[in-house]
């Protein structure tokens, strides 16, 4: 499961259990982003921190494991990048899923070398509440449609911008994170604005 995880939150490990039970996956590998391709690297908090909110939100869940593939390879990172060492590390007799929010999936055709990702990998494109896939049939062809499969989740609405702008405000957003996250952003006062890390 990739993702910038800015920060993780229930919604993510929610999609992530769900996938991993409906699919029958062996393990859910998270993988934060590294330098995100689409996004300004100064809009994004720190890798580290990143990385450290995933393990602790992660810890608890014996199927989940936490990569740091794309933190330590220098650059932006793709996910043809990742999924190609994943193919290397895991050999070909392995099935790879790669999960993504189902916006992201309307975004595939703009990602690097797609041809080459969708014969190496299958997605599990996952709804947020609300969320209108009409438009895949339109956007993407027929051979990139039968590598996704979608994942309807239990209603939850939350999402990182909410949480880093919750925090901003002075908000809480316990509840939203996991116990250890949020306890990691306060003590670090991540997200806080002016003087935040």
């Amino acid at each position: 499961m990739g993702g910038t995880f800015d920060p993780i939150h229930c919604g993510h490990l929610l999609a992530a259990e769900e996938a991993r039970f409906r699919f029958q996956l062996s393990k859910v590998i998270f993988v934060p982003c590294g330098i995100p391709v689409h996004k300004k690297p100064y809009d994004v908090t720190p890798a580290e921190h990143r990385y450290a909110m995933v393990l602790l939100a992660t810890a608890s869940n014996p199927y989940f494991e936490t990569s740091r593939i794309e933190i330590e390879r220098p650059g932006p990172s793709y996910a043809i990048d990742t999924v190609r060492a994943f193919r290397e590390q895991f050999g070909a007799s392995v099935q790879l899923f790669f999960i993504t929010g189902a916006d992201a999936i309307l975004e595939i055709l703009a990602w690097k070398d797609t041809n080459e990702l969708v014969k190496l990998c299958r997605f599990i494109a996952v709804t947020r509440p609300g969320y209108d896939l009409s438009h895949l049939h339109e956007q993407l062809s027929s051979e990139y449609l039968r590598a996704i499969d979608v994942l309807e989740i239990p209603g939850m609405d939350i999402s990182s911008t909410s949480i880093r702008e919750r925090v901003h405000r002075g908000e809480p957003i316990r509840y939203m994170v996991p116990d250890a996250v949020h306890d990691y952003i306060m003590q670090r006062r991540l997200y806080h604005g002016e003087g935040s890390e």
